[in-house]
């Protein structure tokens, strides 16, 4: 039996995952450098993501091999949806955002290009394929979160968002989803394994991207 998928693939993103810790808009979000204006540009895209996010995840449940797939990765869609509902209304809120106002803002190239890929991949490849296209967004976040909980953050609106991603409750999600992962990935080929893997490097990259168009507060130039 092949090694399990999933340390190879985090084996394979050190490199993007320690440039994200880098970035100035992670490191502003606890040393509370961040710009305002940067992290309300964030979180209205993000908005705008995980409705898409949720739609690849619905894909992939309809297309899972097994009932526990389907029941697990619907349950993460819904909460996907309950998140852009809940934690983004109350940012909204602080940020004195209507619910129109969000809705008509255009989405940045970032997140239309990141949205894309993971639709296409759901869409267009294996279920293998489509989870190690997903998985980047939950993983990713885990890590960010538990290591900016351990940094902490001065801003008390910065330290919610913090508190939501670095918890025991979303990391439980994540591990659902490292497993599917894993079980997905027992009886592939080299080849689809290389498949998956490029899928997962590259939603990575996207994730690195996602931040940075936040912290340029990213526009279509024509």
């Amino acid at each position: 039996m092949p090694d399990a998928l999933t340390p190879r693939l985090w084996r394979a993103i050190e490199p993007v995952y320690a440039a994200i810790l880098a970035h100035p808009f992670v490191t502003g979000l606890t040393d509370g450098t961040l710009p305002r204006d940067a992290f309300r540009f964030y979180v209205v895209q993000d908005a705008h993501y995980l409705r898409d996010y949720a739609k690849a995840l619905a894909i992939l449940a309809g297309r899972g091999p097994s009932e526990h797939e389907v029941i697990t990765l619907s349950r993460h869609a819904a909460g996907a949806i309950e998140v852009e509902r809940s934690q983004h209304d109350s940012f909204f809120r602080d940020f004195d955002l209507s619910a129109a106002e969000v809705a008509a803002t255009p989405l940045a190239p970032a997140t239309v290009a990141y949205t894309s890929y993971l639709l296409a991949t759901a869409h267009g490849g294996s279920f293998a394929e489509g989870m190690g296209a997903v998985l980047p967004c939950y993983w990713i976040y885990r890590e960010v979160g538990q290591e900016l909980l351990r940094r902490g953050s001065p801003d008390p609106l910065y330290q919610r968002w913090i508190d939501t991603y670095g918890g025991d409750e979303f990391a439980a999600i994540v591990q659902e989803a490292i497993a599917i992962t894993d079980a997905a990935g027992a009886d592939l080929g080299p080849a689809e394994r290389e498949r998956v893997e490029r899928h997962f490097v590259t939603t990575s990259r996207y994730e690195w991207l996602f931040w940075d168009a936040g912290w340029r507060q990213e526009r279509w130039p024509v």
